[in-house]
Order: C-alpha cells, then structure tokens, then sequence
C-alpha cells in the first residue's frame, strides 16, 4: 500500500488506518457501497450529506490507489465506471458497525436511518461474518470467502 516515499505521520496503526480512511466523506462512501447499492459516480453523489464533486473525484481515486476500492470499465455505458469494496474494503464492515451503533445509541437518529446498525448490532459476530460473506459475493464476483461462510448462515 504505501511506498517507500510516503511520510506518515507515526507508523501506529490506528494514525495509518486514519491516513486512509479517517475524513467523514471516505467513509460515507464506503457506507454507501455496503448499505444503499450505489457503486457508480453519479450515484454516490447523490448521497444525502451532499458531498461534493471534486471532493468526491479526490476520495474515490485515493480509496483505489490504496486498494480500499476498485475501479472497472462499466461495459454498458463507455464513460462510466463501476466501484466495488476489495477484501480490504470489506474488512472494513466492522468498523462501520461499530460506528454505526455507537451513533444509534448516542446520537438523535431516525428508525430508519439505524435500522442496518441496529440490525448488525443484534446479529453480533454471526450477522457480520453474514454480512461479510454477502458483501463478498456482490463485490469480488468470482473470488470465493470460504472463512465467512456458514451453513447455518441467512440474510440480514
């Protein structure tokens, strides 16, 4: 992921994670890969919190160029592009429930809006390893994630 010539700040852990995904906007998208379907430009930028275009173009070029996302040629329309999580995309899952409960709990949420944390939150490991194994099926196509599936499994 980073080169040679990249400075960091610290090499702790939790400061590198923040380099990548540590603004509200890198995350928000991410949510919106995992949660509301959207895995093209136009469709991200119509997300609720309003995010810019630029600063949209600027996020999603760098969740590439880290491997949080992939870019791929959409083979019906030649100026689109289709966004999907990578593996490390995906771990990810974890981290955005967790935030996501957290908010449920403390912050004045609508029923909808936390209805996925909520849900996440009351499936516990078993519903991420669910959820997980989804999220792989819809964004890695062909790769199999044999360690998150369970025969036991169902939808969320």
């Amino acid at each position: 992921m980073a080169t040679s010539t990249t400075t960091h700040r610290s090499l702790c852990p939790i400061n590198l994670a923040l380099e990548v995904i540590g603004d509200r906007w890198s995350l928000l998208i991410v949510r919106d890969l995992m949660f509301a379907g959207r895995h093209h430009y136009r469709e991200l930028l119509e997300s609720e919190e309003g995010i810019s275009s630029n600063i949209l173009a600027e996020r999603l070029g760098r969740l590439v160029q880290v491997g949080v996302l992939s870019r791929t040629d959409d083979p019906t329309h030649k100026q689109k592009a289709i966004y999907r999580l990578t593996s490390m995309g995906i771990d990810l899952l974890p981290v955005i429930a967790a935030l996501g409960g957290w908010g449920a709990k403390y912050l004045p949420v609508t029923k909808e809006s936390a209805a996925v944390a909520l849900s996440l939150e009351k499936g516990g490991a078993n519903g991420l390893k669910r959820m997980r194994a989804s999220l792989a099926k819809a964004h890695l196509a062909s790769v199999d994630v044999p360690s998150v599936r369970s025969k036991k499994s169902s939808r969320i």
